[in-house]
């Protein structure tokens, strides 16, 4: 049997390099084939090469801006109508420095684009494709600044916050289907994305940093116990059980005909 055919097809976005990359690299140490998706066409050229030739698994680069809607329609359409597909990492992301108040807007709008609207429309696609298949697996790149918003600005928190709330959601409308969602919420993570930003990395202490390969092996150890939300670095699950427990014993006065007397 060859392994590839039985695990179907990966589909990672910003695959060219950092996590994208090493998914890409143990996604096919695990038997998949891979559709890599990423702007800078030699890189992906030269990641395909190098994975055929190591795993022996079929491998096909797309070059594409996920800023741009016509791209991600592109690539969207491809999830709606490729029955081979059976995992997407929703990997693809921008950072951006400084305050809202001193922003460039356009800049944050083309964040946005790529962190929560590509991101919204592949999962889309995806959870109708693989619904419709009874298999299959979504994994969503998020951040550790959707639970510590103050942490880091305004923008990209508030776009990694929408990515936890739409994996949430997402497992809920699922439940039943036969697929899996994940949500990784890594901290901070030795790829290019700071250099990008204009972020000097150099500045965050050492120990905060985590290698992007020890990222990924956590979070695809994760995805194998069955975890909704991996926080790669977070040494205890119980600390994040009890934030969603916290969340769930104010579920009942969320939403009342009356205000809470201490209004009144």
């Amino acid at each position: 049997m060859n392994p590839a055919k039985s695990q179907g097809t990966a589909l990672i976005t910003g695959a060219s390099s950092g996590i994208g990359a090493v998914y890409a690299q143990r996604l096919a140490s695990r038997g998949f084939n891979l559709l890599l998706v990423a702007r800078d066409q030699r890189r992906l050229d030269e990641s395909a090469s190098k994975l055929h030739t190591e795993h022996g698994v079929q491998v096909e680069v797309l070059k594409a801006d996920l800023t741009q809607k016509d791209d991600v329609l592109k690539l969207e359409q491809r999830l709606r109508t490729d029955s081979s597909i059976s995992l997407l990492v929703n990997n693809a992301g921008m950072a951006a420095d400084g305050l809202l108040a001193n922003a460039d807007t356009d800049q944050l709008e083309r964040m946005i684009q790529l962190n929560i609207t590509a991101v919204t429309r592949l999962a889309s696609a995806a959870a109708a494709g693989f619904a419709k298949a009874g298999r299959g697996t979504i994994i969503n790149i998020g951040s550790v600044v959707a639970l510590f918003p103050e942490r880091f600005n305004a923008t990209y928190s508030a776009s990694k916050a929408y990515v936890l709330s739409l994996t949430q959601s997402l497992n809920a409308e699922l439940q039943g289907t036969g697929v899996t969602v994940q949500a990784v919420l890594p901290g901070v993570t030795r790829t290019e994305i700071w250099e990008r930003s204009g972020i000097d990395a150099s500045q965050i202490p050492a120990d905060m940093v985590m290698e992007a390969g020890e990222m990924v092996d956590a979070a695809l150890s994760g995805l194998d116990q069955g975890e909704l939300i991996t926080i790669p670095s977070l040494p205890d699950a119980a600390d994040w059980e009890a934030f969603v427990a916290a969340r769930h014993v104010m579920a009942p006065n969320l939403s009342k005909s009356k205000a809470a007397t201490r209004y009144k």
